[in-house]
């Protein structure tokens, strides 16, 4: 009798922890998607077509994050941000790859000039 009455207590403090698993605000969380996201958009990725399509989607994951931390769904929060930081570091690496190319580019035809300068100026290549 005992022992079932023990296996009874631990079946139902068992239960008892795994349903009242909560989870905290993410609040860290928010604030690092949202520090993602403003660098993203203070790098301009707005104007980078590729890289503007994954700032407005980290965008609408904050949003629906901040919606589902009102409704106490905070898991669901988590994993939408975890997915906006993401999407916002994304546009930061495509603004950054963009300008990179472009100074490479105008790098490139800054060489190019100058040997063209040279050669005219009798300069041996």
């Amino acid at each position: 009798m005992n022992l079932n009455l023990t296996r009874t207590w631990l079946a139902t403090c068992a239960l008892a922890c795994g349903c009242g698993i909560n989870y905290a605000v993410p609040s860290q969380q928010l604030a690092d998607a949202q520090s993602a996201e403003r660098s993203a958009t203070e790098l301009g990725a707005a104007t980078e077509p590729n890289a503007q399509l994954h700032l407005q989607l980290a965008h609408e994951q904050i949003t629906a994050a901040n919606v589902a931390i009102h409704d106490g769904d905070n898991e669901r929060a988590g994993a939408l941000l975890s997915r906006a930081k993401a999407d916002a570091e994304l546009s930061i690496a495509l603004t950054r790859e963009k300008t990179a190319k472009a100074d490479a580019e105008k790098a490139l035809a800054q060489s190019n000039n100058q040997r063209v300068t040279n050669a005219n100026q009798g300069a041996q290549p």
